[in-house]
């Protein structure tokens, strides 16, 4: 049996679909300088978001505000998530 691909709930047709309508509209020639594109302003997107985490904690700290419960907090979370990747990955390799 094959299995159909899936990411953020798009199926492999349509994921080819969607790649075709993009080389008709762009052009096979210009679909690298949209991916640039697309890939620098994600990365100035991060490192905005990066900029302004770092300028709250650095305001929370001056401020005397303990910052070590949103560590604790994220480190449980990432258990928690490590977790159900785990027990979903074993229920995804039986079916």
């Amino acid at each position: 049996m094959i299995k159909a691909t899936t990411f953020l709930f798009i199926s492999t047709p349509e994921v080819f679909f969607i790649l075709l309508v993009v080389v008709m509209l762009f052009g096979a020639k210009n679909i690298p300088d949209i991916a640039k594109g697309l890939g620098k302003g994600m990365r100035t997107l991060k490192d905005a978001t990066n900029d302004i985490k770092h300028e709250i904690t650095k305001s929370a700290e001056n401020n005397g505000i303990d910052t070590n419960i949103t560590k604790e907090v994220n480190e449980e979370l990432n258990k928690v998530k490590d977790d159900l990747e785990q027990f979903t990955g074993s229920i995804k390799r039986n079916k």
